[in-house]
């Protein structure tokens, strides 16, 4: 098991899967030409990243007449993300509360820096997130 997970986030250490993947995520099911559009590379580079992702079980695809969509398998990225979340030494324990662990240990005036720098953390990802609403709410 331990060796199939190190196997998978091997998979996952290269940039151009990680972007494959974010552009499945985004965009749905697309074919080796689009992508290698949009990635800037060529379609036989992104048929080589997507055949090792499919092989990893992160992409399927199905064909359909000449044309062969990808799209990522919901499943396995979940699981992906709750072995990470099994492996986080932050303390969050994957529900995204600070990190208790790493606060705990500090001394009194490095908790004081901790959590100023978290609470930026937090500002950024809730201003991204409020972003991303209005713009859902602009559409609708």
């Amino acid at each position: 098991m331990e060796s199939k997970q190190a196997d998978l986030f091997k998979v996952l250490g290269v940039d151009k899967r990680i972007r494959i993947i974010e552009l499945l995520k985004q965009k749905g099911p697309l074919g080796a030409n689009e992508m290698s559009e949009m990635l800037g590379i060529t379609p036989s580079a992104v048929s080589q990243h997507l055949k090792i992702l499919k092989h990893a079980g992160l992409v399927r695809n199905e064909r359909k007449g000449y044309w062969i969509p990808y799209e990522i398998n919901p499943a396995a990225l979940e699981k992906c993300g709750e072995f990470l979340s099994s492996v986080c030494t932050c303390g969050c324990k994957g529900t995204g509360k600070f990190r208790e662990t790493e606060i705990n240990n500090a001394e009194d005036e490095d908790k004081v820096a901790l959590l100023e720098k978290y609470e930026r953390e937090l500002r950024e990802e809730l201003n991204s997130i409020q972003v991303q609403l209005e713009e859902l709410k602009r559409k609708t």
